[in-house]
């Protein structure tokens, strides 16, 4: 599995927590070639509310299975061939949806 996480090591601690989902529309092809696509967003739950995350990946119609999470102790199921990790902060559209 190839797993690209944008946290830097001080955000690992900060932005322990996430929304996970299986992304259909990027699975079966590049990174994810063979498997499933995940996608979760890292947020800092001093900073944003991880329910509006939630919310605005739930929304999304390419996202399915989407879940909180601590991004300590995840692992991807079986099938996933690629897991990228994005950061969310205060300004991003996630946060104030």
């Amino acid at each position: 599995m190839i797993k690209q996480d944008d946290r830097t090591q001080e955000q690992k601690k900060t932005h322990r927590y996430g929304v996970v989902a299986h992304d259909k529309f990027m699975s079966g092809w590049g990174g994810a070639s063979g498997g499933t696509s995940r996608a979760a967003w890292a947020v800092d739950e001093s900073k944003v509310n991880i329910d509006r995350v939630y919310n605005w990946v739930k929304s999304r119609s390419e996202m399915k299975y989407v879940n909180i999470v601590d991004l300590n102790n995840y692992h991807a199921p079986r099938g996933t061939a690629h897991l990228h990790i994005y950061v969310v902060d205060e300004n991003d559209t996630a946060a104030k949806f």
